[in-house]
């Protein structure tokens, strides 16, 4: 599965999994606070902070040369980027800490926390599995310039497809970054699917914002996220050479969590 809809929301299936882990987490520790203890309350709010941040921490570590970049973008973290294991120690001892004189107590903490565990393995397992999709061969676009564009051309190499449109917010983000990988990546070719948009439209929004793409196609009748039932934009496709769909992020992608696709391509 590509994402989660709900509504006019779209998700990311880890994203989703693990807004209903920590939901499922912040509930049953307010049980536990009604009938154990109410100081759980207060600790679950705090062991689920200490998680975020140092799941980030953990991750922006393993990337300090990207970030030291653009440092802004550790805040950034509506891109994702958590590092599962450093968010579960920061918890642990935020948990250590809080409960340090009654210990004791800090054994009940274990049922919210495998419960939430459950919770986010259930949610992923269920979500899980990107079907090998072929490229829409049987379709023919047309690029920015005007000549024609067959996807069954893109087979022979590992290719990265940007579905895109400037009055996307995300999309907008994401771009400038998608470019600067994009004119710098010997390893897979990238191609920016603009969905429903007109040549002008496309071309006054790459001027105003001084971007340069080298390949642009045009999907008027949006048959690209069709065709791989992407439910929202931006979306970017992960297609192995052979013309089959590795995997899909919807949503803004980070540029270490593109730069991680790619790989997964070679």
């Amino acid at each position: 599965m590509n994402a989660v809809a709900i509504g006019p929301l779209v998700f990311a299936p880890d994203r989703f999994a693990a807004i209903l882990a920590i939901f499922g987490f912040l509930m049953l520790s307010e049980v536990l606070a009604r009938k154990v203890d109410k100081r759980y309350s207060f600790w679950a709010w705090g062991a689920t902070i200490a998680f975020i941040i140092g799941a980030r921490i953990g991750h922006v570590g393993l990337h300090l040369a990207s970030f030291a970049e653009e440092p802004w973008r550790v805040f950034a973290v509506w891109q994702g980027g958590f590092r599962l294991e450093a968010g579960v120690v920061a918890a642990v001892l935020f948990t250590l800490y809080f409960f340090r004189q009654k210990l004791r107590l800090a054994l009940w903490t274990a049922i919210p926390a495998a419960v939430a565990t459950y919770i986010a393995i259930f949610i992923l397992q269920l979500t899980a599995g990107t079907p090998a999709t072929p490229l829409p061969t049987g379709n023919t676009f047309v690029t920015l310039s005007g000549a024609s564009f067959k996807p069954n051309d893109l087979e022979g190499g590992p290719v990265v497809v940007n579905l895109w449109a400037s009055w996307c917010p995300p999309c907008r983000r994401e771009m400038p970054m998608m470019a600067d990988v994009a004119a710098n990546s010997d390893e897979a070719k990238f191609v920016f699917v603009n969905q429903g948009e007109g040549r002008d439209t496309i071309e006054a929004y790459l001027v105003t914002e001084g971007l340069t793409l080298g390949n642009v196609v045009r999907d008027s009748l949006g048959e690209f996220a069709r065709h791989y039932s992407v439910p929202g934009l931006p979306a970017t496709l992960f297609i192995r050479a052979d013309g089959t769909l590795q995997s899909v992020h919807v949503g803004e992608i980070s540029r270490e969590g593109l730069t991680a696709g790619v790989q997964e391509i070679q």
